[in-house]
């Protein structure tokens, strides 16, 4: 990563054109190609930016930023202050307390808490397009897929369609109902749900720690 603080001015030209007047600036350039500009006062959003793929061009005085569309952003560097390379090497990503990988070890540990008589047949049940996060049965002895996000969105739904139809061809399990369970469900992704008569589970991750009492909303 590269980090310029600079008196600049930035001219943006492509599907609109905008300027920025002389200004003290940050110019920051990524490895992945993209250019953006900041000021002090507007936290992580910057000011003008261009993503990738594009070009920079540096020219004495001027850089020209330059999209595969041919949208241009033109900086004219009045007095550079500071320029600094920086590797910061591959990052492993956000990691959060309550990720799907922690809710399904969770659950699977505490599976009762989808209902009592509840059993585990195993965690990431192998299918020919990918493994099935949780596969159970019920009181009843009924085969249920257990599908888990931590945000539950329409994609989550098509995918565990995708599951329960491969496994319902399968004689030794079906037939085999769906749960979907993420600690926050949309709506949307709910109805779709619904009307393809997949549960849907809300999780609350603090419950399943056993921070607090059990507080597991079914639908």
């Amino acid at each position: 990563m590269r980090l310029v603080i600079a008196r600049c001015t930035v001219d943006y030209a492509g599907r609109l054109s905008a300027h920025l007047p002389s200004a003290q600036r940050l110019i920051m350039v990524k490895a992945d190609g993209s250019v953006s500009i900041h000021a002090d006062d507007r936290a992580y959003k910057p000011l003008n930016w261009m993503s990738p793929p594009c070009t920079l061009k540096e020219e004495e005085g001027t850089w020209t930023v330059i999209n595969k569309t041919g949208e241009k952003l033109i900086i004219t560097i009045e007095e550079k202050l500071h320029d600094s390379s920086h590797e910061l090497g591959v990052d492993p990503g956000l990691v959060k307390d309550g990720v799907e990988a922690h809710l399904q070890e969770l659950l699977a540990d505490r599976i009762t808490t989808l209902g009592d008589g509840w059993t585990l047949v195993r965690r990431e049940y192998p299918t020919a397009i990918g493994p099935v996060d949780i596969l159970c049965k019920d009181a009843d002895g009924g085969t249920v897929a257990v599908e888990i996000k931590r945000r539950g969105e329409i994609d989550g739904v098509e995918q565990l369609t995708r599951y329960l139809e491969l496994l319902n061809r399968d004689p030794l399990l079906a037939p085999v109902k769906g749960i979907f369970a993420a600690q926050e469900i949309k709506p949307q992704a709910k109805v779709l749900a619904t009307d393809r008569g997949i549960g849907c589970v809300v999780l609350d991750y603090d419950a399943l720690r056993g921070v607090e009492d059990d507080k597991l909303k079914l639908f």
